[in-house]
């Protein structure tokens, strides 16, 4: 109940009013800010008590990604990308 609320509340709210033109620009950053929290998360394993330690494999996967982001800019793209880089790895990796 408390996670459907969550996301239905702002709807709700936001149905009869509208969002000043500066607060829907900084709203824009907000995707590309989590994905790049959770990116950065993923490069580094956490270990209590001690600093993390880096994942090679996923900063190696993130590599070939990154350049395909660049080029192509498109999501699917990207997933396909770091799915394929990721697997390929791992495999040889273990």
């Amino acid at each position: 109940m408390v996670t459907w609320l969550s996301r239905v509340l702002p709807f709700a709210l936001l149905k009869r009013h509208q969002l000043p033109p500066l607060m829907v620009e900084l709203l824009s950053f907000v995707p590309i800010t989590i994905m790049t929290a959770l990116w950065i998360n993923s490069l580094f394993s956490q270990h209590v008590g001690h600093l993390p330690t880096p994942n090679v494999a996923n900063i190696l996967a993130s590599v070939p990604t990154v350049i395909v982001a660049f080029l192509t800019k498109q999501l699917l793209w990207i997933v396909i990308a770091g799915m394929i880089s990721l697997a390929v790895i791992r495999a040889f990796i273990g």
